[in-house]
């Protein structure tokens, strides 16, 4: 019984993340009261009271006594939200931040490839390229879920990836990023343009609520370029 009840709040929590990403609940706004939501959900009201405090505890709403909850915030990775992102870092910087897509295909997976506990047969590589003052500064290689394959190579020009996956009902909870120095291969320095030797690689694990993993990607920086850098605000 202990289990059913915490994938209820948990799924009640996703839902309303997702209506919140919409735009069905905009920032300002107040979420229906819990009797409107116990009704709605058709789940008890303590199933209710921890998803709102799932909410409250990563910064998406407010609730007060007697006043109802609140949204505060329509962002994904809200709990980061104190922390700039390293793009925003740069552009705050005044530096100049493009993007070029590299190629984004459908790759089928052997069942020894380490994707294939995550992904299953098939995955969708993003590959693309970002530049620093129109030099060639970070590699991302994105893996993501085969149903993102319906999304067009042009949205993933123009929108964040992060939002396209809300479009496509993919809720990141929370990620992991690991770094380490690499030594760069070849292709790597050819996309970069560089004959330095050593890089740095991120790796970032994003998953849903229910730990499912969403996103797995590879982010190779020409650190020798400019520093990754991470500012706060406290």
């Amino acid at each position: 019984m202990k289990k059913v009840r915490v994938l209820l709040y948990l799924e009640v929590a996703e839902q309303l993340r997702k209506d919140i990403f919409s735009g069905k609940y905009p920032v300002g706004s107040m979420l229906p009261t819990e009797n409107e939501l116990e009704e709605l959900f058709k789940v008890s009201k303590i199933t209710i009271r921890k998803a709102i405090e799932l909410l409250a505890t990563d910064e998406y709403v407010e609730k007060k006594s007697g006043r109802g909850t609140t949204v505060l915030s329509n962002r994904p990775y809200n709990r980061l939200s104190r922390a700039e992102s390293f793009t925003q870092v740069l552009i705050n910087s005044d530096h100049t931040i493009r993007k070029e897509i590299l190629d984004l295909k459908v790759v089928d997976l052997a069942k020894d490839d380490y994707l294939y506990p995550i992904f299953g047969k098939q995955v969708v590589c993003f590959e693309r390229l970002y530049y620093l003052d129109e030099t060639p500064y970070i590699y991302f290689c994105h893996y993501l879920p085969i149903k993102m394959a319906e999304i067009k190579e042009a949205a993933f020009l123009e929108e964040s990836l992060y939002r396209l996956l809300m479009q496509k009902d993919f809720i990141i909870s929370d990620f992991s990023d690991d770094f380490t120095a690499i030594a760069l291969s070849k292709k790597e320095q050819l996309i970069l343009q560089t004959t330095e030797t050593i890089g740095m690689k991120r790796i970032r694990r994003s998953k849903s609520a229910a730990g499912d993993m969403i996103e797995y990607s590879e982010a190779i920086y020409n650190t020798n370029q400019h520093p990754y850098r991470i500012t706060y605000e406290v």
